[in-house]
């Protein structure tokens, strides 16, 4: 997600799906706006874009007003907002001038002038301009000109109540935090920085945090004890927050903000920090003396700490492994009870359905009632149906996993634990070795994959369709091009945020486009050879039936199209059409006459898509860049033909070349 704010030095959107509002708390009907939004951008190849004002209008407008309290800062605004898949978050500055702009203005020099928007998502009360004057029927009548297609959301409801941050704002006053965090989808945060204090919880055993919140409308809860989560740095810490006016102590008139935060004995005054509530402990109260608060603040403790350790208990996976599958039952009778002795810590097993037609889920009920079902509307394909399954997933990590995938025991842990110890590391595969041959590399993936200086892909212990036999030679752990989609091991935010698969490609190639991806943005894409699984392989299609040949003759040009640095584009584009060409003849001359025809069906597609397949490559810089963490990676790419190297010199093995 890219944060504008700078109105004059905005990106030349070409095309956009936008949503405008203050999005104070960024609650679940905001949230409905926001999915719509990237929706949208992803199903036309338009930037996603969210518009929110900073100051809040009320404080321009009313600034006499003393009771205006808003759920987020701006930075927690950001944060939250950070969470959706939003290309681009501008930030507006709101002035008296701007609010005496008529509608017609707002949506001429500011909406289209400033955004040049495609696609609308509004609110179903969104009002704009001068006096709140503008409304849907006034953008209806813009869209009817062709400027744009519009979408109007309407309330969202939870339990036939229409959420609204006046209504989480009045729960956060009550001590209602379950009610509040429902609403908000997320712990209610408070940021400040850590001020001194007089040492009076060291005293007696809690050491305190206080905290200042500078920002003078931000909603504080109600006065009490809270069970809290610290975010500091990239730690998440947890303890007890106090909110209130100490009366057992020194019964102050200025509220106090302050954590003790659990086994935990730093100097960290002058840190900003964020707390987040969980849930709301007791009201404020006095005490006969320090002795007896004292006493209850340990009976606090205890309870805050049993809270957490339900939390735990009920939280989501570490890791999910996710199995897509289509008409498979044989496939998940056979290799589906080993699945769950995949890694020593917490796992769950996901089977993501692509609307089969056979009794997989049935079988699944009646034998895996463990495995949950996330059962798809329609056939998304490998690529679609992943993302589809993924949106209903959340762990650190996901396990992406082929149906015909035998696994051996704990082959996880040592995948885990590097990607724990290698933050830059986004993805990591086992080695892959053949289920029909366990002595032999299998064609999907075997030691890791590679590119060659014309983008073509080729793997360690496997090229073309000569594939080695596994002699140790690719033991060592090393950074690869891309993992295999038989078997990898991704973070699921970063899967999620820089776009999942390609739900275009339907199959094949598809992780090689999302490794491309997150090696531009800086990540290493991992092999780790104490990992070992068996695939079956050739489970959907055979590796020379036509669609499987059209399918990675297309999507192997797409990716390059969509990826590859603009200098480098420019030549090598048209040297691989020329030599998917001589492919082409090369089946033709052998009587392959429907291969052939697939590499003309795959060629043509690229021509005629050329316009909507240059649109993604610009979405994708935008997310990219995004998620930048350092230069582009350049490990996994060979700087030598290995159709020159393979049918020309002969060299059959990656350890040859």
């Amino acid at each position: 997600m890219i944060v504008c704010r700078d109105l004059n030095d905005l990106p030349s959107f070409a095309g956009s799906a936008i949503t405008i509002g203050s999005f104070d708390g960024v609650h679940q009907g905001h949230r409905m706006l926001l999915d719509k939004v990237s929706q949208i951008a992803k199903a036309h190849d338009y930037v996603s874009i969210a518009v929110t004002f900073a100051p809040h209008p009320r404080q321009v407008l009313q600034q006499k007003d003393n009771n205006l309290q808003l759920l987020n800062t701006i930075e927690e605004k950001l944060e939250l907002m950070a969470q959706c898949d939003i290309d681009y978050v501008v930030i507006a500055p709101f002035t008296k001038a701007f609010s005496q702009i008529t509608p017609e203005a707002y949506i001429e020099e500011f909406l289209i002038e400033k955004f040049n928007p495609s696609h609308i998502v509004i609110g179903y009360d969104h009002k704009f301009g001068k006096k709140r004057a503008g409304d849907i029927n006034l953008l209806k009548s813009y869209a009817a000109r062709g400027h744009f297609d519009i979408t109007e959301i309407p309330a969202y409801m939870i339990d036939d109540i229409t959420i609204s941050s006046t209504k989480i704002r009045k729960a956060l006053l009550n001590g209602e935090i379950d009610i509040s965090n429902q609403f908000l989808q997320a712990p209610y945060p408070i940021s400040g920085e850590v001020i001194g204090g007089d040492r009076i919880g060291r005293q007696m055993g809690f050491p305190t945090a206080n905290i200042d919140v500078k920002d003078p409308v931000k909603l504080i809860p109600t006065n009490g004890v809270y069970a809290a989560e610290v975010k500091l740095g990239e730690r998440r810490l947890r303890g007890m927050l106090y909110i209130g006016h100490r009366p057992t102590i020194d019964g102050t008139l200025k509220q106090v903000i302050e954590v003790n935060i659990f086994d935990f004995d730093e100097e960290i005054y002058g840190e900003t920090i964020r707390v987040y509530l969980h849930a709301y402990i007791r009201d404020d109260e006095k005490f006969a003396d320090l002795t007896a608060l004292k006493s209850q603040i340990a009976q606090d403790e205890a309870k805050i700490r049993e809270i957490f350790s339900i939390i735990d208990e009920n939280q989501q996976p570490e890791v999910a492994i996710a199995i897509l599958n289509y008409n498979g039952v044989e496939y998940l009778e056979s290799f589906l009870p080993l699945m769950g002795d995949s890694y020593s810590g917490n796992a769950k097993i996901y089977v993501i359905d692509n609307r089969s037609t056979d009794e997989s889920i049935s079988y699944l009920q009646e034998w895996h009632p463990e495995v949950e079902i996330i059962a798809l509307d329609q056939n998304y394909g490998f690529a679609g149906g992943y993302n589809e399954g993924l949106k209903q997933i959340d762990a650190a990590y996901v396990a992406v996993v082929n149906s015909d995938l035998q696994v051996t025991d704990k082959w996880l842990d040592p995948i885990i634990t590097r990607l724990k110890a290698n933050p830059d590391i986004a993805c990591v595969q086992p080695k892959v070795r053949s289920l029909e041959n366990k002595e032999a590399f299998e064609y999907a993936g075997a030691a890791g994959g590679l590119i060659d200086v014309f983008s073509y892909p080729l793997c360690r212990g496997r090229i073309f369709n000569s594939v080695e036999a596994d002699d140790h030679q690719y033991d060592e752990a090393t950074d690869i091009f891309w993992a295999s989609g038989a078997a990898m091991v991704i973070r699921t935010a970063l899967m999620k945020s820089i776009g999942g698969f390609d739900a275009d490609y339907f199959a094949h190639q598809e992780e090689i486009d999302l490794c491309w991806r997150l090696k531009n943005a800086g990540y290493r894409i991992a092999y780790e050879p104490l990992s070992v699984v068996y695939h079956l392989g050739g489970g959907t299609l055979s590796y020379d039936h036509p669609r499987k040949i059209y399918l990675n003759f297309r999507n192997n040009l797409v990716t390059i199209m969509k990826n590859e640095a603009t200098a480098t584009l420019l030549w090598k584009v048209p040297i691989r059409v020329i030599l998917d060409i001589v492919a082409m003849c090369k089946f033709l001359l052998t009587g392959q006459l429907s291969a052939a025809t697939s590499v003309a069906k795959a060629l043509f597609y690229v021509i005629s898509h050329l316009g909507s397949i240059l649109k993604k490559r610009r979405r994708v810089k935008s997310v990219v860049a995004a998620h930048k963490i350092g230069d582009a990676t350049q490990a996994g790419k060979l700087n030598k033909s290995i159709i020159w190297s393979y049918y020309v010199l002969g060299k059959k093995t990656f350890q040859s070349l």
